[in-house]
């Protein structure tokens, strides 16, 4: 019998080349991470890319086109991780809840430079695709602070903007502190965590109807 038993029902042998075909794709984005990780987009050839993948340069043609598609499939997989890091603080206490997620944001922009780098910056010439993959990470990150402070989403364009301006002042100091590593990350933490509170509080000036939590809580 040519066909497998999975949980008691027959899987065909399309679906188990399929899945081979998803797990091999996998492996390639997993190498690829640790290939850019900390090596620019240019400093790699494709000719590179294979050798040290261990795989023939076709197969990466095969599954990402070319080093373009590769790349960009390496950077929605990075962006897929820091976004679930981002949504799995939402059991805890508002307070816990934004510094959790400000500390695993510099856990990751610590661990994959290269990567937060060319989310941050637009990737290869300012691409509009990572520029786009960007914006998912912000609207995570933004939604995730909302639901902490207010316990919505659907916040007032002034709220938005604020916070807006906060996450690219993240955005900048994570850039910093990655390239300096002079001052330690649970310092970098609570400086930004003590920004979002003047931020929130600000916030509440202007909208009364949308109060910041407690000083204590933030």
């Amino acid at each position: 019998m040519n066909n497998s038993q999975q949980g008691g029902r027959v899987a065909p042998r399309g679906a188990r080349a399929t899945e081979r075909s998803q797990a091999r794709r996998a492996e390639l984005i997993t190498t690829g991470r640790k290939l850019f990780a900390d090596t620019s987009y240019d400093a790699l050839s494709m000719d590179d890319i294979a050798r040290q993948a261990g795989v023939a340069k076709g197969l990466i043609y095969y599954y990402f086109t070319n080093k373009r598609g590769y790349y960009l499939a390496i950077i929605e997989d990075a962006v897929a991780e820091l976004v679930e890091r981002a949504g799995s603080t939402h059991d805890l206490p508002p307070v816990e809840r934004v510094q959790r997620t400000v500390d695993g944001y510099l856990r990751y922009a610590e661990h994959h430079q290269a990567a937060y780098r060319a989310i941050i910056s637009g990737g290869v010439g300012f691409d509009a695709e990572v520029l786009a993959i960007r914006e998912t990470v912000r609207a995570e990150l933004l939604a995730t602070i909302a639901r902490g402070a207010w316990g919505r989403e659907d916040i007032p364009p002034l709220a938005r903007t604020a916070l807006v301006g906060w996450l690219a002042g993240v955005e900048g100091v994570t850039l910093d502190w990655i390239a300096e590593r002079q001052v330690p990350r649970e310092t970098v933490v609570a400086l930004l965590v003590r920004g979002l509170g003047d931020t929130l509080r600000l916030v509440e000036e202007y909208e009364p109807s949308w109060p910041a939590p407690h000083r204590p809580q933030l």
